[in-house]
C-alpha cells in the first residue's frame, strides 16, 4: 500500500509543471512545517513552479527556509497539480478551497483517523504522528536536504508536543533522528518555535490559567477566554497555542477543554486527553476532526451551554 501511494505521489509530482500547495486554516506547526517541508523537498529536485497558500500564522515558523515566500492570498490560478497537506477534509482548506478544486490533478496527503478520504489520490496515514511524518514516508529519502529536513523536524516537534504525547512512537522518533542527521537542529527549532512565548502570550496564558475549573472531581478542567480576554492581554488568536496543553497537564487531569471567543456568539474548542476519552468522537459529532487524543471544533450559541454541553459528552466517556 505505502509503495503504492508514493509511486503515485512521486509520479504526479513528476507530470505536474505547476503545483500548488495548501494546509488547514489556522496553520499550526505541523500544518507549516509539512507544506514548507514538500515545497522544499520539490524545488530541490524537480525543476517545478510552487506555491504555497496558507492563512497567517506565527512569526516564529519564518525561520524556515522559504517560509517568507507563503502566499496568504487566494488565486485564480489553475496549477497542474494541488496537494492539501494536513487538512482532515477538504473544507479545511479554508479560503484556498478552489485553488484545489480548480487545479487539472488533486492529492491529499493527511494523518488524521476521521479524514473521509477527498482528491483524485489520497494518502491518510493515522498511524503516523504528523502530516510531517505521513510526507516523510512517501518521499524519497536520500533526497531530502536540510531546508526540507528542518521544516518537517519542525512539525514531528510540534505534533507530539515535543516528544510528549501518546502519538510519539518509535517511528516518529526514528524519522526525527534522520531529519537531525540532515541537518534540523533540534535544540533551536525546539526552543524558537515551541517554548518561546511573547509577553502577551504569557499574559493572555496567565489569564486563562486563572480562569480554569475542575469538573468531575478534577478529571477535566476547563477555561473560557472571551474577546475581553484578548483585548486585556493585547493577545491575538495566534496566541493561543500551548493553552490547552498547559491544561492537561494540570495534575489529575484526564482531558482539558479549551474554549476562545472567534466571533460574537461563535467559538473555536480545542480538547486533549490522556488515556481515556476519545476527543476525535466528540469533535466528530459537532462537525470538527481531530484525532484520539487531540481535536477541536467550532460552535455557534451561548458559552455556558456550549461549555455543559461538551462536559456532559466527555463525562459519558469517564463513566
Amino acid at each position: 500500500m505505502i509503495q503504492k501511494m508514493k509511486n503515485d505521489f512521486l509520479t504526479m509530482i513528476e507530470q505536474a509543471d505547476t503545483i500548488a500547495i495548501t494546509g488547514h486554516v489556522r496553520p499550526d506547526g505541523d500544518c507549516v512545517g509539512s507544506t514548507v517541508g514538500l515545497y522544499n523537498y520539490i524545488i530541490s529536485n524537480y525543476d517545478k513552479q510552487v506555491q504555497i497558500y496558507l492563512e497567517e500564522f506565527s512569526k516564529d515558523f519564518l525561520f524556515l527556509h522559504d517560509a517568507d515566500k507563503i502566499s496568504h492570498t487566494p488565486t485564480d490560478q489553475v496549477y497542474d497539480l494541488c496537494i492539501a497537506v494536513d487538512c482532515g477534509d477538504k473544507e479545511r482548506q479554508g479560503d484556498f478551497l478552489p485553488i484545489f478544486e480548480r487545479a487539472k490533478s488533486t492529492m491529499c496527503v493527511d494523518h488524521h483517523i476521521s479524514n473521509p478520504g477527498f482528491g483524485e489520490v489520497c494518502y491518510v496515514d493515522a498511524e503516523a504522528c504528523s502530516a510531517a511524518e505521513a510526507l516523510y514516508k512517501l518521499m524519497e529519502q536520500d533526497k531530502i536536504n536540510k531546508n526540507a529536513a528542518e521544516a518537517l523536524y519542525m512539525g514531528i516537534v510540534h505534533d507530539t508536543g515535543v516528544f510528549k504525547h501518546s502519538n510519539t512512537t518509535k517511528s516518529a522518533m526514528s524519522i526525527a533522528g534522520d531529519l537531525i542527521e540532515k541537518g534540523a537542529n533540534p535544540s533551536f527549532i525546539i526552543d524558537e518555535t515551541f517554548y518561546k512565548k511573547t509577553f502577551v502570550a504569557n499574559k493572555l496564558l496567565g489569564i486563562a490559567l486563572t480562569k480554569a475549573e475542575q469538573h468531575a472531581d478534577g478529571r477535566i478542567i476547563s477555561t473560557v477566554l472571551e474577546t475581553e480576554d484578548f483585548r486585556k492581554s493585547g493577545a491575538g488568536k495566534i496566541d493561543t497555542d500551548g493553552i490547552v496543553d498547559q491544561l492537561r497537564i494540570t495534575e489529575g487531569t484526564e482531558t482539558a477543554v479549551f474554549i476562545y471567543q472567534t466571533g460574537e456568539d461563535e467559538y473555536k474548542i480545542s480538547l486533549r486527553s490522556n488515556n481515556i476519552v476519545d476527543v476525535s468522537r466528540i469533535s466528530c459529532n459537532h462537525g470538527g476532526g481531530g484525532h484520539v487524543r487531540a481535536a477541536g471544533f467550532s460552535m455557534k450559541g451561548d458559552i455556558k451551554e456550549i461549555l455543559a454541553g461538551v462536559i456532559e459528552e466527555i463525562k459519558e466517556q469517564l463513566c
